[in-house]
């Protein structure tokens, strides 16, 4: 008997539980990006989906205008509250805006550490505003990238970084990936959208070795939530059994036939969001 038959989920047998994943990020009341990106990602290909608020924000298609960080030690009780009662087999982090809240998701996810934690270091969005002060990006570098199996910045993020400017071209790419690596974290995919082109390639540095994953540059305005979504859906694919590199290479492809189907949306007047059901309805 098989529990998903869709293209985007991978079949799992009925005698397996549905693995259970975790978002610990800020919330997007427009729905196309953070905790609201990630739910929906991490349903739509076939886990439960349990949350962590790390902060509000105001914002929408076209931009944010405010961010409200929820105080760390109502952070931790969430953790805690949620941690011990529900076995949790992935976890992706995303926004955390400040060196206590990195500290509460760190002494937390060492006690009951999940099988794999994936970390999407945001830090500037989609509009271009800065989300993290100077102080949360050196937490998020010291604290959180070190426990993660896999972080996935983009271009601008990994700068941020590594205090360096931003790649302009593949082999930029690949000579970031020591110092992308050095970080500590057990892999990274530098994500290499902001080069333009017909093309979006993505760098997965495992270990000592290089790996390039193609993927068509899909031409939408639909763009808000992406690394939100990727992030995810990574989480997703490891959640359910796959390999680490199997599960970059799953979601790159999920994203794109969510790309593809976001003209079925009609979200705002900026950067809509991509159709995160685009397999079910």
């Amino acid at each position: 008997m098989i529990l998903f038959d869709r293209n985007d989920v991978t079949p799992m047998a009925a005698s397996r539980c549905i693995p259970n994943t975790l978002t610990i990020a800020g919330s997007d009341p427009s729905g196309g990006a953070g905790i609201q990106a990630d739910l929906k990602t991490l349903s739509a290909l076939g886990t439960y989906a349990t949350s962590v608020i790390t902060a509000l924000t105001a914002q929408n298609t076209r931009g944010v205008s405010s961010v409200h960080p929820l105080p760390a030690d109502f952070i931790d009780t969430q953790l805690e509250t949620l941690l011990e009662d529900i076995a949790i087999d992935a976890v992706k982090i995303g926004m955390v805006a400040s060196r206590d809240v990195a500290e509460v998701i760190r002494e937390a996810l060492a006690r009951q550490r999940p099988r794999w934690i994936v970390l999407d270091p945001v830090m500037i969005a989609k509009s271009g505003d800065i989300l993290v002060d100077d102080a949360g990006i050196k937490a998020i570098r010291e604290c959180l990238v070190p426990q993660a199996d896999l972080i996935t910045p983009n271009l601008p993020e990994a700068a941020v970084l590594l205090g360096c400017p931003a790649p302009a071209d593949r082999a930029a790419m690949e000579a970031l990936a020591p110092g992308l690596r050095a970080l500590g974290a057990g892999a990274v995919l530098l994500k290499g959208g902001h080069l333009g082109g017909e093309s979006c390639p993505d760098l997965l540095i495992d270990g000592d070795s290089l790996h390039w994953l193609e993927g068509p540059r899909i031409a939408t305005r639909n763009l808000h939530g992406t690394g939100c979504s990727l992030s995810s859906a990574i989480t997703a694919y490891l959640a359910l059994g796959e390999a680490p590199r199997d599960a970059v290479a799953a979601a790159k492809a999920w994203l794109s036939r969510a790309l593809e189907a976001s003209h079925r949306l009609d979200v705002g007047q900026g950067h809509g969001p991509v159709h995160h059901f685009h397999a079910w309805w």
